[in-house]
């Protein structure tokens, strides 16, 4: 017991003081600091990831319309796109594009797509005494594996339908320089032959008695 002073100031009274409260802290849960640990984290992340992304954006080149394969490309077949980000891809920055320009499409190039190094060089697609001749065919009539540039395939012809069994075919040398399909019933080969085989091969292609054999791959 302890004296307590009297509101009027009589003297001391003997009574009870009060034990004084005792604030008990909060303890975080385990659960609740790693979530908040985690977030923070993300967030770091995704800063770091929107900061990147923005110090990746640049200038590269497209292009601004069909280039067959073979074919020099021109300033007109150019254009200049923004890209941000762009991991995984190599395409061509625009400053560049001087030492594009003159190149061959490697390959037929779309309209819109991005330009790499891959899809050009400077190599002649054609050999000495070769011509570029483009042949429409039936799917039925070409490999159903897909052609690549570079493809050694031999062109068969077929007997004409009024000709007897014992007719004999010609063939013909060609490398493939690209492929394109125009629907599902047809297949365009570009191909490298012999200026000499040129003629006769468009005549056999008229008659539909052409016939595609892959006989060596790039």
């Amino acid at each position: 017991m302890t004296a307590a002073p009297t509101l009027n100031g009589a003297g001391p009274v003997n009574a009870p003081i009060a034990a004084p409260k005792v604030v008990r802290q909060r303890r975080m849960r385990p659960g609740l600091l790693g979530l908040a640990v985690l977030l923070i984290a993300l967030g770091g992340l995704g800063a770091a990831f929107a900061v990147t992304s923005v110090r990746a954006t640049g200038t590269y080149l497209a292009l601004a319309r069909d280039v067959p394969a073979g074919t020099q490309l021109a300033p007109a077949d150019l254009t200049s796109v923004q890209l941000a980000g762009g991991r995984g891809l190599t395409p061509i920055p625009a400053d560049q594009r001087d030492k594009v320009l003159g190149r061959r499409a490697a390959l037929r190039l779309s309209a819109g797509t991005l330009l790499t190094m891959a899809q050009v060089t400077d190599k002649p697609l054609l050999g000495p005494g070769q011509q570029q001749l483009a042949v429409s065919l039936k799917q039925d009539a070409v490999p159903a594996r897909t052609l690549h540039p570079g493809d050694k395939v031999l062109l068969v012809s077929t007997p004409a339908r009024d000709a007897g069994g014992n007719a004999g075919s010609t063939r013909f040398d060609a490398v493939v320089i690209d492929s394109a399909d125009t629907d599902q019933s047809t297949r365009v080969l570009y191909l490298a032959l012999a200026i000499r085989d040129v003629a006769p091969v468009v005549a056999l292609q008229a008659q539909d008695r052409l016939a595609v054999v892959l006989v060596g791959t790039a």
